[in-house]
């Protein structure tokens, strides 16, 4: 469905360096454009204490710090905790080869999980979104009787094909070419709205 243009530019906010996110930080919000799946009202809280940062999310939102960028050969990795399902389907994870994240030519690759069990690939490119592949894997953890599950995230960018790895299993592979070519630039996390999740040891390893 095309969206109009007041409907895209009101989608999308560019998010200064403020109180809202720890030093360093940037967030860019994805404000829900569907009268069926809505933003929650509030504002995002972003919070970071040593190697953990905490995304209470009523709008969803890509977090990144400029310094924190990968090329060639890298592994990116992350363990997300969601702390509380939210009411339907929502996902969360790492976001790589970056680009203008603050420009109207972002670019990005996210790999994400859900707590229906479900993994997703994307591309970003300006406002347009392109699913690159998606399944449901016994190794994405679903939430427990306490709510909360915990799954482990891995990027695994090579030489001609990238892994994407959940929990230490591989669940799919790309090839560096068509959509996700580009794999040098910024990385993050993104967390859509409704969400509640913890991320700890965001890192790149050669």
């Amino acid at each position: 469905m095309k969206r109009t243009l007041i409907a895209v530019l009101a989608a999308v906010t560019i998010v200064p360096l403020t109180a809202q996110v720890p030093k360093g930080w940037r967030m860019r919000v994805d404000r829900s454009a569907s009268a069926s799946d809505p933003d929650a009202s509030g504002t995002i809280k972003f919070t970071q204490s040593g190697s953990t940062m905490h995304a209470v999310n009523p709008q969803a939102a890509v977090f990144w710090n400029p310094a924190n960028t990968a090329a060639g050969r890298y592994t990116l990795k992350g363990s997300f905790t969601l702390m509380k399902p939210s009411g339907h389907t929502n996902y969360y994870g790492l976001v790589f080869g970056g680009s203008d994240l603050e420009g109207p030519s972002q670019s990005y690759v996210y790999f994400m999980v859900a707590q229906d069990g479900t993994w997703l690939i994307k591309r970003r490119n300006g406002d347009a979104t392109e699913n690159v592949a998606k399944a449901a894997s016994d190794a994405v953890k679903k939430p427990g009787a306490d709510g909360k599950s915990v799954n482990a995230l891995e990027v695994r960018v090579g030489a001609d094909k990238i892994d994407y790895v959940v929990n230490g299993t591989v669940v799919t592979s790309t090839p560096k070419s068509g959509q996700t070519a580009k794999t040098d630039g910024t990385y993050g996390i993104r967390v859509n709205h409704l969400l509640d999740v913890q991320v700890d040891g965001l890192a790149v390893t050669k």
